[in-house]
């Protein structure tokens, strides 16, 4: 699958392959170049990458995001969201 390319008018500022590399690249590239990445979130190129990756479900919650900021919450709301609760293994003992 093709990574995204975070682009400042005509070069590459930052990669990511998935969903957890796209919140450190925004994270990173918000604090330098909020521009940027407002770019990308309200041009809906953000959106797109997720859909093509398959990741329907985080594409719908950034779907109308025009800030980094508020980006930044909804992604970790989805990683809260998806995160597994680990199991306990074995019987209880009586």
């Amino acid at each position: 699958m093709e990574p995204f390319y975070f682009r400042s008018y005509d070069r590459v500022v930052g990669v990511a392959h998935n969903e957890k590399e796209l919140e450190k690249e925004i994270k990173r590239i918000g604090a330098v170049d909020p521009a940027c990445v407002n770019w990308h979130l309200e041009q809906g190129h953000i959106v797109q990458w997720l859909r093509y990756i398959g990741n329907n479900t985080l594409a719908e919650m950034l779907k109308d995001v025009k800030d980094y900021r508020e980006a930044l919450a909804r992604i970790r709301d989805y990683f809260i969201m998806t995160q597994q609760t680990p199991r306990r293994g074995g019987r209880r003992k009586k």
